[in-house]
């Protein structure tokens, strides 16, 4: 079976971070969320994928080129407009030829059975089966309505409190016979979700919906970023954790060096090359990415900083996202959901208020008090 990796959207809602990258490349404890997504296909024997591309797609094939590092045969769609999560899969279809194939998100988190989820998508004989996955609010998301026999009878977009029809949201992870591409047209902007599906349900097209039970995170917003980190960090879903675990819950990577006075409290995950200096505290929940400093008497705790991000001395850190080459420097202070894009500089002294924002390549005077 192949599989089509939708990796070509712009990652508005997680921005600052996906200021300077693509969302599914940004960081599920120190590695892409798409590298997780690959590496669930792999488990799962999918060893042929096609993502799409369109929003910096350098930094995608960059990191993954035809998918060595997960021993999968990777290939790519460029897209100079985007086709939508249907139009995208009309391009690939010489790709993916007559066999039934998967469709999968490549910006979520997720380790699902995907092998139970293509037996129960036999077994119903459908076009098409939709991963499902309970929710408690189902107003952020749109639903899908089932009858006793997992049949889709319809869908209801973003219900108000009180008036949802069902719980059941749409993972975005789809199997389809190859039948489907008869429902796409060629060249132009197409939706699952808006069109084909909307429209199998007017036809009366046979189509199936199944809940999953494992864990799924649709990335979708800078909180929920937290969350699938952390969520992964602490064993909440079955991901591939890199470094050595030195104690229980704290895993260091290679060429790391951590001064004796420091404090390290759990769950921390220390990527490679780093330094953490003098007297520094560590508090997790805690994500660093590979070759990070940390200067003497910084403290950090329920943060989650990005590759080569540096930490002056002193520093103080609560709660925020730092990206990847910022540079935060000597008794700066850094509050409760604050996020730093890429290559910020925040000058000493400065204090940032909790809930900013800084687009990448910000730079902050000393003793400046930034506030939302």
């Amino acid at each position: 079976m192949k599989a089509m990796v939708l990796a070509a959207g712009l990652g508005t809602r997680l921005r600052p971070l996906t200021g300077s990258i693509s969302k599914p490349m940004a960081p599920i404890v120190n590695r892409p969320v798409m590298y997780h997504i690959l590496r669930l296909l792999k488990h799962h024997g999918i060893t042929q994928a096609v993502a799409n591309l369109h929003y910096h797609p350098h930094a995608i094939t960059n990191y993954f080129g035809k998918g060595q590092k997960l021993d999968i045969d990777l290939r790519y769609s460029l897209e100079a407009e985007l086709l939508g999560t249907a139009g995208g899969v009309k391009k690939v279809q010489k790709f993916i030829g007559d066999e039934t194939f998967i469709v999968i998100s490549g910006d979520a988190l997720t380790d699902i059975d995907l092998g139970r989820l293509i037996e129960q998508h036999r077994r119903a004989g459908g076009i098409a089966t939709l991963a499902l996955k309970k929710v408690e609010d189902p107003s952020s998301f749109g639903v899908v309505i089932l009858d006793k026999n997992n049949r889709i009878l319809g869908f209801q977009e973003k219900p108000e409190p009180g008036e949802e029809l069902s719980n059941l949201c749409n993972c975005g992870i789809y199997i389809f016979e190859p039948e489907v591409f008869d429902h796409i047209p060629k060249d132009t902007f197409y939706d699952y979700g808006k069109q084909v599906f909307p429209d199998f349900v007017s036809r009366e097209i046979r189509f199936h919906g199944f809940e999953i039970d494992g864990y799924w995170n649709d990335v979708g917003s800078l909180d929920q970023y937290r969350i699938g980190n952390f969520d992964a960090l602490t064993g909440k879903v079955d991901v591939e954790i890199p470094g050595r675990e030195v104690k229980e819950d704290i895993f260091v990577g290679e060429g790391t060096s951590i001064a004796g006075s420091a404090i390290l409290k759990p769950p921390i995950l220390l990527g490679s090359n780093c330094r953490v200096g003098e007297k520094v505290s560590l508090t997790g929940p805690l994500v660093i990415g590979d070759q990070s400093i940390i200067e003497d008497g910084a403290s950090l705790e329920g943060v989650i900083k990005w590759r080569a991000a540096q930490t002056g001395a002193g520093a103080k850190v609560l709660g925020g996202i730092i990206g990847s080459g910022a540079h935060l420097r000597d008794d700066v202070q850094m509050h409760n959901r604050a996020v730093v894009g890429d290559r910020c500089v925040i000058g000493a002294g400065s204090v940032l208020a909790p809930e900013v924002r800084l687009e990448p390549f910000t730079v902050i005077d000393a003793d400046t008090h930034v506030r939302e």
